[in-house]
């Protein structure tokens, strides 16, 4: 998905020449690189480009004395941006191009944790991870920070019987167990109380349980609860609703981003750079897809309705799906854009594109192109 799509502009030898050059440049929130002959080029982004520029390269009265690269740079390339989002990932594209040893340490990305299922284990277990792997296994995210997954993960944990121990096991009558098959939170595979089979049965409730968002243990007690209370069991209703009241404050317990990952998806609605136009930048099931951009008033005789050209362009997309690598990249970006103070754009989650809900991308729409100054 290359974004980088840059202006650029060559220095000459007269200092003269370059600073007028360099005036010309606009004032606005860019991504820029700054070539230095056969070396490592100086890439980052700001929200005043022409500003950053002068002080980089020593066009005024007192040069920063900190970092001036007037000496060795011979160009400068720039494109420009209009919200943080935006920035993140073309600023992600160019520090691949130019430093593909170490640009998650240049861009400084911190991967988001999940709550991760070890399929690949014959006796399935969880753990807290800020990383993804190719294996069999089921991951859940991304939370805002690892201590609300490992709240997550110790009241869900209390919903079933899965074990909660670390260690490969190798069952046995005589294993000595834990204090949660005392208390009965696990089913005991350590001890062989049960088959290889039965705890199989049990990792599928878990996992149901994450990719249906819960419906799938909550809908039955739900219902159970309801039957109880028509036939006048108050006692029973009573028991049923306080395990709903239970699930459901695991499910509080959740982060706006948290889904299965295969169901993750989303569209961000940004600003755009263009006059009467927002961005819509879309992921599927984890990974961003090329941006969108969108007319909010379309020109013509005979105008279509924003939620009509918005069916043509979700069914003419084709998602596109890279490697794990590029995944948990662009889920990072996703999870330090979203949940940071500084979010300036509206995200809308879906499971699917069939499930896209046009109205609430309309109405997102219409909220971004109303608060996006015009362009300088």
């Amino acid at each position: 998905m290359p974004l980088w799509a840059p202006h650029s502009l060559d220095f000459c030898e007269d200092v003269g020449r370059s600073e007028q050059q360099l005036a010309g440049v606009p004032d606005t929130p860019a991504v820029f690189r700054i070539s230095a002959g056969g070396g490592a080029p100086y890439t980052g982004h700001t929200l005043h480009l022409r500003r950053r520029l002068v002080r980089l390269l020593g066009y005024r009265e007192r040069p920063s004395r900190l970092l001036n690269l007037r000496s060795v740079a011979t160009g400068i390339a720039w494109q420009p941006v209009a919200s943080r989002l935006e920035a993140a990932l073309v600023f992600h594209d160019l520090a691949r191009s130019c430093y593909p040893a170490d640009y998650l340490r240049r861009i400084k990305l911190r991967m988001p944790p999940y709550f991760k299922i070890v399929l690949s284990n014959p006796f399935p277990r969880s753990q807290i991870t800020a990383r993804l792997s190719g294996g069999r296994s089921l991951y859940y995210g991304p939370f805002r920070s690892r201590l609300s997954a490992e709240q997550f993960e110790a009241h869900f944990l209390d919903l079933f019987q899965m074990r909660r121990c670390q260690e490969d096991l190798a069952p046995s009558p005589d294993h000595p167990g834990c204090v949660y098959g005392e208390m009965n939170l696990c089913l005991r595979p350590c001890q062989k109380v049960v088959t290889l089979e039965e705890y199989a049965a049990e990792v599928r409730r878990v996992t149901r349980f994450l990719v249906s968002d819960g419906r799938s243990l909550l809908e039955p007690v739900l219902h159970a609860r309801d039957r109880a209370s028509e036939d006048l069991d108050f006692e029973e209703a009573a028991r049923f609703h306080k395990q709903a009241e239970k699930i459901e404050a695991v499910l509080k317990l959740r982060d706006e981003l948290v889904f299965e990952l295969n169901l993750l998806c989303g569209v961000a609605v940004t600003p755009s750079v263009a006059a009467g136009c927002v961005e819509l930048w879309f992921l599927l099931r984890g990974w961003w897809q090329t941006p969108v951009r969108f007319a909010v008033k379309e020109e013509g005789e005979r105008p279509v309705s924003l939620d009509a050209r918005l069916r043509k362009i979700a069914s003419s997309l084709v998602p596109r799906l890279g490697g794990v690598q590029e995944r948990q990249e662009h889920l990072a970006l996703l999870a330090r854009w979203f949940y940071s103070s500084y979010c300036d754009g509206l995200w809308i989650p879906f499971h699917s594109l069939e499930e896209l809900p046009y109205r609430r991308l309309v109405r997102a729409i219409s909220r971004v192109a109303a608060n996006t100054p015009p362009p300088l």
